[in-house]
Formats: C-alpha cells, structure tokens, sequence
C-alpha cells in the first residue's frame, strides 16, 4: 500500500510540476536569456520531469495491474517497459540533472539559472526539478526491485536519448542564434565537445553507478531472477 501511495505521490508531485512550468512560468519574450523557441521542451531539467512523470504513472500502474515479484512465471510486459525506464533513462538522467544543476549553480548560478529569471521560476519548483527529482528516485531504487537490462542495452537506450537531446539544442541555436543554457555561451567550440563529452561520460557512470547500487540492495532478488533466467534457457 505503502509503495503505490508513494509512486501515485511521485506521478502527482512532477506531474504538477511539468504543468505549473509549462502553463504559469512565462518569461518575457524580450529576454535576452531565453529564447521563445520550443517553449519548455528545449529544457533537459522538463524532459526530465516529464520522464518522471511517465516512468511514476508506470510503476503505480504496475503496482495496481501488474506485479514487483522477483521472478515471476511470466513478466507483465507494463513491467518490462518500467524496468527499462527506470534503469535506462529515469535513474542515470534524474543524477545527471541533479548533479550537474547544482554543480553549476554552485560555481556560478549565473551560468544555468541566472537571477534575472527568480521572478518567474519559484523556489518550490526549482527543487521539484533539481532537488526531489533525485530525492525520489533514489527512494524508489531502495523500496522497488527491478531488474536492469543488458547493459548494452541500458546504456544504448541512455546514450541515443543524450545524442538526441544534443542534437536538439544545436538544431535551436542555428534557428535562433541563442544557446539553452548560458554556460554554452561562454565556451568556443572544442570547449563545447569536450564539455558534451564530460556530460555523456557522466550520464553513463551513473548508469553504472544505479546498477551496482540496485544490484548491492536487492542481491538476493537479483540472484534469483538470474538463476531463473537460466532455469528456463535450459
């Protein structure tokens, strides 16, 4: 009861907060700092949210229709898909922005959340997006077992969806001339590589790090699933 109130809490808590940024903070389109161009959806911090959201409602669906077994005869496939979600893209994505947020912002807010933009982006919602979206993952990974993917697989999963996003916001500077994050401004070009590298080589450490730690907490039900999964390729 206890795990389907908590992720039914998660999918309310980013739900809400991708709809407050999307619908109430709305910066003036005569900012110098922020271009208008693709609206909220240029943002990793609101992608992530989003994810939130989708992998939150996932494991409540799971939790009411599906099951959290260790090894079950057969794997509902609402499970497959939240497993993967998890270990894939809402665990390693949700540190990365977390990380790097608050990284950047202790070195110089200047850099990822200038001053200029505290009147239209409240204090409650920066930590529902940097903050309690670690917060709640890592709760989740202690209190849900799921077993990772293949590693090549996760890390695939991960690294296109990274390659993708940077794919993104180089298409948005070209049509606007402006970058999404200031401290790309401050950065030339072989700067800029070496700095996308630094940030996909951090996305997949923490891919590793969510593994290792899943599989140090729920050892015994990793076993499990392995041993199983060797009983039935026999």
């Amino acid at each position: 009861m206890l795990k389907i109130l908590f992720h039914l809490l998660g999918a309310i808590h980013f739900g809400y907060g991708c709809y407050y940024d999307q619908v109430h903070v709305n910066v003036p389109s005569t900012s110098a700092i922020v271009t208008p161009y693709a609206g909220k959806m240029k943002y990793l911090t609101h992608l992530n949210a989003i994810m939130q959201t989708l992998y939150f409602t996932l494991a409540l669906l799971n939790d009411l229709f599906g099951n959290n077994e260790p090894t079950p005869s057969e794997k509902p496939l609402i499970r497959r898909i939240k497993d993967i979600l998890f270990s894939a893209l809402a665990f390693p994505l949700s540190m990365f922005v977390g990380i790097t947020f608050w990284g950047i912002y202790a070195i110089d807010r200047e850099l990822i959340l200038p001053r200029s933009l505290d009147p239209y982006f409240p204090t409650w919602l920066n930590h529902v997006m940097h903050t309690n979206i670690m917060a709640f993952i890592l709760i989740d990974l202690l209190t849900s077992f799921r077993m990772y993917p293949r590693k090549k697989i996760g890390l695939s999963v991960l690294c296109t969806y990274m390659l993708c996003y940077m794919v993104w916001i180089h298409v948005i500077y070209f049509k606007t001339g402006s970058w999404v994050y200031p401290i790309l401004n401050i950065l030339n070009w072989p700067l800029r590589v070496v700095f996308y590298l630094v940030c996909l080589g951090l996305v997949c450490s923490l891919y590793s790090l969510g593994e290792k730690f899943n599989k140090l907490v729920w050892s015994k039900e990793v076993e499990q699933t392995v041993k199983s999964g060797k009983k039935k390729a026999k």
